[in-house]
């Protein structure tokens, strides 16, 4: 059984998390997360950690914010988009039992940052996500893509992913390899 508790996004989540593993989950009900929820994930990770696994979509990256802002120093793992889509539907209940195991499997910490800090500032810099093709790069969404997959952070947007690197507080020797591993699988194409 999985320690912590799993907070998705709904009943249908819960149970694909459920065919998959062993675990306890908090449902936020999609983006209208209530108060009276937040605190029940407050408790849980008091008591046991939080993972957070929602859908790799624009409402599931909102949802992880607002929990991840009231809830500091909880786990993340991240679907890849083509793992949790069926017929155009995007969500964590159209993944297989395989792939929500992959995903919880690399979870991630959140660090968190002491007396307001940047909990990851200075690991990988604005400068290298440049000099690596991450932005400002005609295929910087793709490269980013490739990227969050290998490092277990998801795919997002520059600023965020830039974020994420921080947050998750990823080695220069991780983001190094996994730019090999881009860079070896795409060659000069992107």
């Amino acid at each position: 059984m999985i320690k912590e508790v799993i907070v998705v996004e709904g009943r249908d989540d819960t149970v694909a998390v459920k065919r998959a593993v062993d675990a306890d989950t908090i449902e936020t009900g999609g983006s209208a997360i209530n108060e009276a929820t937040l605190r029940k994930i407050e408790l849980a990770m008091e008591r046991r950690g939080v993972i957070i696994f929602t859908d790799p979509d624009h409402a599931g990256e909102r949802i992880r914010k607002i929990v991840a802002k009231r809830v500091p120093g909880c786990k993340h793992a991240f679907l890849r988009e083509e793992d949790a889509t069926k017929r155009g539907d995007i969500g964590v209940e159209n993944a297989a039992p395989e792939a929500i195991r992959e995903a919880l499997a690399r979870v991630r910490t959140e660090a968190v940052a002491e007396s307001g800090g940047d909990a990851g500032a200075g690991l990988i810099s604005w400068e290298d996500l440049l000099a690596a093709g991450l932005i400002v790069h005609p295929a910087a969404a793709a490269r980013r893509r490739f990227m969050g997959e290998r490092l277990g952070i998801g795919y997002c947007n520059g600023k965020q992913f830039y974020k994420r690197l921080a947050v998750f507080r990823i080695s220069r020797e991780e983001f190094a390899s996994a730019l090999i591993e881009l860079e070896n699988e795409r060659g000069d194409q992107g």
